[in-house]
């Protein structure tokens, strides 16, 4: 693709773009004027979802835990596309409540796998990508969560993949000033999605009680994944918090 025509033609990946926050912020971008990759492990339900985002939006099925289809994805992104403006590191699960005694390896696996090495390798592909094109640089935003400053009970798999998702921001950041690659953080707390369906009806405190907690539209989300990403290449958020006003996160625990 020629400087010129990339200058005025943005193109984001999303990764975990089905449903919840993925989709939201696909969504956003596409309207911004975005190309959008829409990434995701289900074909059907991403087909859906770039139907409802529109013409700029652009499915591609993923597994980003597995090395082989980050690779593939990427490699067509390149070949197909041409280049790479801004990753958004969302895909992530979360096992269910298990004390530390109890969570078995396979849970610990499966979450680290997604919510850390998957972000790993896309944000390595993404690098080679970014740092090669012409205008070379870009913009890696990766979905954190209030988990990574502050854990839940009963969720040290989640907790700790979070943790190190903050490592890697920094690392990413510190390590893309030479290819002008800008990497910040969302941290988001309580978005209403299927995934935090059970905050509503009560979920596990701190002190052993259970108790519902607030949540707040994803479309504040997608407004503010928006916000990081129209930022020229010499700015950037590091780290920015995007939560429900009255949940149990300050002073937690």
């Amino acid at each position: 693709m020629p400087a010129e025509e990339s200058l005025q033609r943005r193109v984001a990946l999303v990764t975990g773009a089905a449903t919840g926050i993925g989709r939201a912020v696909s969504t956003a971008l596409a309207r911004a004027q975005w190309t959008v990759i829409m990434a995701g492990r289900r074909a059907a339900r991403l087909d859906e979802a770039a139907r409802e985002g529109g013409p700029r939006c652009v499915p591609m099925t993923c597994d980003v835990s597995d090395e082989e289809s980050v690779n593939a994805l990427f490699q067509r992104i390149e070949t197909d596309i041409g280049r790479l403006d801004l990753l958004f590191n969302n895909a992530g699960v979360a096992s269910a409540p298990a004390a530390l005694e109890d969570t078995s390896l396979s849970s610990w696996r499966s979450v680290i796998d997604t919510n850390l090495t998957g972000a790993f390798l896309c944000t390595r592909a993404a690098f080679r990508l970014m740092r090669s094109q012409d205008p070379s640089g870009g913009r890696i935003i990766n979905n954190g969560s209030i988990s990574a400053t502050v854990p839940r009970p009963a969720m040290i798999a989640y907790t700790a993949s979070k943790h190190a998702v903050t490592g890697l921001t920094k690392s990413t950041a510190l390590e893309g000033r030479r290819y002008d690659i800008a990497c910040g953080q969302i941290d988001i707390g309580n978005t209403a999605t299927d995934m935090t369906l059970p905050m509503s009806h009560g979920t596990l405190q701190a002190d052993g009680s259970r108790m519902a907690e607030p949540q707040f539209d994803v479309r504040h989300v997608a407004d503010a994944v928006l916000y990081m990403a129209g930022l020229p290449l010499d700015a950037n958020v590091l780290f920015m918090t995007v939560m429900a006003t009255k949940m149990p996160y300050v002073g937690r625990g």
